[in-house]
């Protein structure tokens, strides 16, 4: 009796199990993906229609927008091409500046040179007019004019002379050599220039005198030597050392054959 009861027991276990399960078939996994993409899809074109929307209600138009760039664009470009061409102008003009100055300074050398000759002349014309006046013609040796002054380079000066012998025409032509002595400082320390070199002659003594520290002697010779009649202008000039400075410059002009200077002229450098 107990027995048929446990039985009956586990037999209606068993049939309330059958009544709750089911059988479903399985959805395939190609199936499952579309459905998640074509969610995500409806999710973006909601997402993207309420951005628009809210852009529109905001006052925002997307064609408008689009046309008023590319009028920015266009108007960037038109700039663009208008500050090259004003760049290329600036350049032009540039170009013409730098040529209106090199002119100018050519111009202005020009100048310069010809009122340098001009001074010259002015020089000559009156030396040449000394010539003529009574008292001149001695056959004395004179030294007209001497100056010196700096030239264009740096550390190079110029030197101007001009010698007059008056006499009758039959006098002899003078024949001898000038040199120059240039007096230098170079902070404490004098020194002197002679030009051009060769040993000192008696003469010279007297400058030992002046307790000069160091005597420097350029090379040529050549140039220095004179040969005229009634007068010779030279004209020519010379190199210091950088950093050095000219206190004056003697010329002595000797005769030929004597060691003695026949005259001899000195002029200050301020």
């Amino acid at each position: 009796m107990e027995r048929s009861q446990y039985f009956r027991k586990i037999e209606r276990r068993v049939n309330t199990s059958r009544r709750n399960l089911a059988v479903r078939p399985q959805t395939p996994w190609y199936i499952r993906v579309i459905w998640a993409l074509f969610f995500v899809l409806t999710m973006g074109g909601i997402s993207w229609w309420s951005y628009i929307s809210g852009l529109e209600s905001a006052g925002f138009n997307r064609q408008q927008a689009e046309i008023e760039l590319a009028q920015r664009r266009d108007q960037a470009e038109t700039h663009l091409a208008e500050i090259a061409q004003l760049s290329s102008e600036v350049a032009s003009f540039e170009r013409q500046v730098q040529m209106e100055r090199a002119t100018n300074a050519e111009l202005m050398k020009q100048v310069k040179n010809a009122n340098e000759e001009n001074v010259r002349l002015n020089e000559d014309l009156t030396l040449f007019q000394t010539l003529t006046v009574p008292g001149t013609r001695d056959g004395k040796l004179t030294i007209q004019y001497f100056k010196v002054e700096r030239d264009t380079l740096p550390d190079e000066y110029r030197y101007r002379l001009f010698l007059v012998q008056g006499g009758q025409k039959r006098m002899p032509a003078f024949q001898g050599k000038f040199q120059l002595l240039v007096n230098i400082r170079q902070g404490d320390n004098q020194s002197v220039l002679i030009f051009p070199q060769e040993n000192l002659p008696a003469a010279d003594e007297e400058e030992e005198e002046r307790k000069i520290d160091d005597v420097e002697r350029p090379l040529d010779n050549t140039i220095y030597q004179l040969n005229f009649k009634y007068y010779q202008r030279i004209e020519r000039s010379f190199r210091i050392q950088p950093g050095t400075s000219i206190e004056s410059v003697e010329v002595r002009i000797y005769k030929q054959g004597v060691n003695e200077p026949k005259i001899k002229r000195s002029v200050t450098l301020s």
